[in-house]
């Protein structure tokens, strides 16, 4: 005898949260919905996955950024899935939430159902409407991006191709909140060797400053202490 077991299968989905800074802000990348639920909020660039379309979450990841803002990184990184019944008025979801930091670039909603994108400001967030569960999700990508800024220098990836290590220190402080030494800056900076000395100098305050660039493939290195000389 068949049986047929009727059994209520969660929403799921995949959110973003881009983060760049531009013109000394840290910001986030957002959308303005154009459809129910929560017509008219800011949410973050994501949506369902298409099972006949997308391989993997992260296909589909890449598929809603591009809908959504016209933007694709080049790295996005799991950071945590989000469950509950509560969290979308259509049903019980689960949402596999992606970060990552990356550079300023100018963006531009694909699909009818976004009716703008645009990099906000963190510090605009609590005076918006925000979708579902996104403002918690930003919190938490952000706790998880000051921590690998105070152990990594993963803020190159919001900086140009070339840039000085006084345009670092600025990312960097608007990252974590608070100001940070030049000098145990450039020891790790010269301690990580992720980094090539251009030949090329900007001016930078009445003098004359050295530009650095990514080398090519260059993996982030993780340092056990932070950028306060604290051990993990």
């Amino acid at each position: 005898m068949n049986t047929i077991c009727n059994i209520d299968k969660p929403l799921f989905t995949v959110d973003s949260v881009l983060f760049t800074v531009y013109e000394g802000s840290l910001k986030v990348l957002m959308i303005k919905r154009l459809e129910a639920p929560f017509f008219g909020y800011w949410g973050l660039p994501g949506g369902f996955i298409d099972i006949n379309v997308d391989e993997n979450t992260n296909m589909t990841a890449r598929r809603k950024l591009w809908d959504k803002t016209g933007f694709v990184p080049n790295y996005l990184e799991q950071l945590q899935v989000i469950s509950g019944p509560s969290r979308d008025p259509r049903g019980y979801s689960v949402t596999l939430a992606y970060y990552a930091m990356v550079a300023h670039q100018n963006v531009e909603p694909k699909v009818s159902s976004v009716e703008s994108a645009r990099w906000l400001s963190v510090s605009e967030l609590p005076e918006l409407l925000i979708a579902f569960d996104h403002r918690r999700i930003i919190d938490m990508a952000m706790q998880r991006l000051q921590q690998k800024t105070l152990y990594s220098l993963i803020p190159v990836f919001c900086l140009p191709e070339k840039f000085s290590i006084s345009q670092l220190i600025k990312v960097i402080e608007a990252i974590i909140g608070k100001p940070i030494q030049r000098k145990s800056l450039m020891r790790r900076v010269e301690a990580s060797e992720m980094f090539e000395i251009s030949n090329k100098k900007i001016a930078s305050g009445g003098r004359l400053a050295q530009l650095y660039s990514l080398k090519p493939g260059a993996d982030i290195v993780n340092f056990e202490r932070n950028l306060s000389g604290h051990h993990k």
